[in-house]
């Protein structure tokens, strides 16, 4: 995989200016916080044990285990008994091990300084965190990032652990993409039409830090694949790219506290599979059965590093989406060569054949837990007007057609709830193809 550090002297080639998730995050602390939360959850034994009861059925045997600098667990789990394959669906699937042929990429030349796994500048051979003890999965394993009690008290069940957040439609136009929704979700977005047919989506994400006001929220930028129906319940999405969410909590039992408030902020890497409108099956990365993986080096959900920072260095990270046109399986890349794994095409309903749509952009939880629009930043936390070195980008839009070749994107429209909180504004030119700045800071004097 290849993470690309832009120069801040690049700016002067820009006139204006991705569930899988991935992400990169500076190193931290994990120290108990002194965030002042206004709630701390009050759990009991009984519930607790319950919890734990579910993790460990969901953990697969290891091969091997790592502990990550940054607290996390990374089990090495053998390919054949991966999390994927407990689909009901593919109980009686191969795992595809002939690389799918790529879409035909064309070159595009740009001032810009590469950094890989090869290079010592600022990476030293690590892009992700767990990866900097030196220490990798086997080949033939997979790793898995191991889930925690801390994880599934950020949602609001054990039910809900890693779920989608179901959307509830509001009026929009016809051709306006699904996520518009009156569920505290707020977007801004990029997207194509629903006339034509789809079989991949491409992008170059700029990866940035941003802060998040309150544990349950989160923000997001992602590629979204979808086709169906937006207004019923047989809608099929694969979503893509990085995200950053808040995990903390105060645990209690019987009125004792076991456990402090832990701070830890990640950019991650994550995957949704969704196939019925966000009524049930949405999932986030290796939560609920789907997805097959299938590299031994990049583990979903982990934390990798570094990240842009404001007027200094802009670092972005490309992931491609893409129809298998052999097999029909939808297969998920990292950069120009790392393949990930793919989402079996068993699972689908209508992207068993092609997508309709393709959205890219940032997306945030408001939940207004002060009674105001909440302070989570989309992106960088700055305006698109702001422009390069402080304002979130995606870059190179490009799709895939029937065959098999990628294309730029030449005609998208734009969408935002609300352009004082959070906005985008699109733009082509020859370095950066179809391109546009998004994001913003939430609460401000014009977002009460």
């Amino acid at each position: 995989m290849e993470i690309v550090r832009r120069k801040r002297g690049f700016q002067a080639l820009l006139p204006l200016l991705l569930s899988f998730f991935i992400v990169v995050f500076p190193q931290r602390s994990f120290a108990v916080s002194s965030l002042n939360y206004t709630k701390y959850r009050q759990v009991g034994s009984l519930r607790l044990a319950r919890i734990q009861r579910y993790l460990d059925q969901i953990k697969k045997l290891a091969v091997l285990t790592i502990e990550s600098p940054d607290g996390d667990i990374i089990d090495c789990v053998h390919k054949g008994k991966q999390p994927g394959l407990d689909h009901p669906l593919l109980k009686n699937h191969k795992i595809q091990r002939v690389p799918p042929e790529r879409p035909k990429m064309r070159m595009i030349k740009t001032n810009e300084v590469i950094v890989t796994n090869r290079n010592s500048d600022g990476f030293r051979g690590a892009w992700q965190t767990w990866h900097q003890n030196g220490l990798r999965c086997p080949k033939g394993t997979v790793p898995i990032r191991r889930s925690t009690v801390h994880d599934v008290l950020r949602a609001r069940s054990l039910y809900e652990f890693g779920k989608k957040q179901r959307s509830i439609a509001v009026a929009r136009r016809r051709d306006a993409p699904d996520i518009m929704s009156g569920n505290g979700h707020e977007h801004a977005i990029a997207y194509t039409g629903t006339t034509q047919e789809v079989y991949g989506a491409k992008a170059t994400i700029n990866v940035w830090d941003p802060s998040i006001e309150v544990v349950n929220e989160f923000s997001l930028s992602q590629i979204w694949i979808l086709s169906g129906s937006f207004d019923g319940s047989d809608l099929n999405s694969i979503e893509a790219g990085w995200q950053l969410n808040r995990e903390g909590s105060m645990i209690f039992t019987q009125k004792r506290k076991i456990n402090e408030v832990v701070r830890r902020e990640r950019v991650n890497m994550a995957c949704v599979l969704l196939s019925d409108a966000y009524q049930t099956t949405g999932c986030y990365n290796l939560l609920c059965a789907g997805f097959v993986q299938t590299n031994s080096s990049v583990a979903i959900g982990a934390a990798i590093s570094p990240v842009s920072l404001l007027n200094n260095n802009q670092y972005d990270i490309t992931i491609l989406i893409w129809k298998d046109p052999k097999l029909g399986n939808w297969w998920m890349g990292l950069g120009d060569n790392t393949l990930i794994g793919y989402w079996p095409a068993e699972l689908f309903t209508h992207l068993a054949d092609h997508a309709t749509m393709v959205e890219w952009g940032g997306e945030v939880v408001n939940s207004r837990a002060k009674g105001e629009h909440t302070s989570t930043q989309m992106g960088s936390g700055h305006f698109a007007q702001d422009g390069f070195g402080k304002t979130s980008y995606f870059r190179n839009l490009e799709i895939v057609d029937s065959d098999n070749s990628l294309s730029s994107v030449q005609d998208i429209s734009t969408l935002t709830e609300n352009i004082n909180c959070y906005n985008i504004e699109s733009s082509y030119n020859s370095e950066w193809g179809t391109h546009f700045y998004y994001g913003g800071p939430g609460n401000n004097p014009q977002c009460p």
